[in-house]
């Protein structure tokens, strides 16, 4: 996976550059502003852009807005200290495929971002269950769920939940791969980018009653 990081902070920045390479990821470019990162993105088109949120010239969260406007096929995962649920509910709102926080431990990090290829958020479970409450208000008709078999509706409170491929495998008895197949179909249906927005769009439709 080609990977740009932005950060004005060259310390940190060049600390997730080696780790990144360490771990197998190309990292073709880090820049230290918002400005200059929308445009190494429309330069480089990597697959996936590491964006902290207060940067100088231009925000993170402005800087999400345009690449996911003008390169809507580059993945955008926040990484910030910001624990504010508005910049957390904004950048997912936006399309952004993740929200780390720079506390986070690198093997959980690598692990996150290395779920971007399974069509998982890189969110923490506790994120996602902050995102899911706050983006969920209301109801809206089923629409698109109408389309979903039994079985996708029986493996769907499991995604909502946050379970990995293999813990929804055990919990109905089928195999990993069965799972991948009906998660993959779930998405398509839902017209979902990843599993926390099928999630989101379950509930909103009533499809799932929200975790607790």
């Amino acid at each position: 996976m080609r990977v740009i990081v932005a950060d004005d902070h060259s310390l940190f920045r060049d600390g997730v550059v080696s780790l990144l390479e360490a771990a197998g990821f190309e990292v073709v470019g880090q820049v230290g502003d918002g400005r200059q990162a929308v445009d190494l993105v429309l330069k480089l088109k990597p697959d996936l852009i590491l964006l902290d949120i207060t940067m100088p010239h231009m925000g993170g969260l402005e800087a999400l807005h345009q690449i996911r406007e003008r390169a809507p096929a580059v993945q955008v995962v926040m990484l910030t200290v910001s624990d504010d649920e508005a910049d957390l509910l904004e950048a997912m709102r936006s399309g952004a495929g993740g929200y780390l926080l720079k506390n986070l431990k690198a093997e959980e990090f690598l692990d996150l971002l290395g779920g971007l290829a399974r069509g998982e958020a890189a969110l923490t479970r506790q994120a996602a269950s902050r995102v899911i409450h706050g983006l969920t208000q209301g109801a809206q008709s089923p629409g698109r769920g109408a389309q979903l078999t039994a079985r996708e509706l029986e493996l769907l409170p499991l995604l909502v939940e946050g379970l990995p491929n293999r813990a929804i495998a055990q919990r109905l008895s089928v195999s990993e791969n069965t799972v991948k197949y009906h998660v993959k179909a779930i998405l398509q249906k839902l017209e979902a980018k990843n599993r926390t927005e099928a999630a989101m769009f379950a509930i909103r439709a009533g499809l799932v009653k929200p975790p607790r």
